[in-house]
């Protein structure tokens, strides 16, 4: 990949993984509820995801996934439920204070990556990466060495900053009203996030 190519595609990265969505809110979220350092286990989360897609993407799995209506119908699905019940699960528990040790960092972990899993944008992102900074003449080996460190690292840098961020207003709301809101709000991201997966996986009729 020349430097060029790598400008591009760094700066493509960028916009993709700062642009909110369920990734963003959750670390939010985690950030508030858990403090930062323990939030962490939620970027790793994220991270994992990350290396796992751009492998697949590299192999052609989510090509595959993307070419077949029927199993693309019903990961949305699945996604979309996965999501509201997200949501809808923490605003019933906002109004209760969440222990850090009432969450191990393996469920953190493994919730983050499921949200990150089933996010329809990472389907698109990576296919548009891979579709576009991909060169065809050079193996896909030598290319990845240069994609991965740096798809990873923009990755590492936007989630740690929405982690900080939400542990910055969990100080600031701690206790207050204010905490029950923001909480709140996050929450209906969350179930706003599943209804549009949802509704962006059934069939569009015609009107009229």
């Amino acid at each position: 990949m020349s430097i060029e190519g790598w400008s591009i595609f760094a700066l493509f990265w960028v916009v993709f993984v700062t642009s909110p969505g369920p990734n963003a809110v959750n670390c939010i979220q985690n950030g508030m509820s858990l403090g930062f350092v323990r939030s962490l286990w939620g970027v790793l989360g994220i991270l994992t995801q990350a290396t796992l897609f751009l492998f697949l993407s590299a192999a052609g799995i989510t090509a595959l996934l993307t070419a077949s209506p029927a199993a693309f119908f019903f990961a949305k699905l699945v996604g979309a439920g996965f999501l509201i019940w997200i949501g809808l699960r923490n605003w019933l528990r906002a109004k209760t204070p969440i222990r850090a040790e009432e969450q191990p960092g393996g469920s953190i972990y493994i919730r983050a990556f499921l949200i990150a899993t089933i996010n329809p944008k990472s389907v698109a992102g990576y296919l548009a990466a891979f579709s576009q900074f991909v060169q065809p003449d050079v193996p896909i080996g030598q290319q990845m060495w240069v994609i991965v460190p740096t798809a990873l690292t923009i990755t590492a840098a936007s989630y740690c900053t929405y982690t900080a961020l939400g542990a910055g207003l969990g100080r600031a709301a701690l206790g207050a009203v204010g905490n029950l809101v923001v909480r709140r709000v996050m929450a209906a991201c969350f179930v706003l996030y599943g209804v549009l997966l949802g509704g962006s996986a059934l069939p569009q009729g015609r009107v009229g």
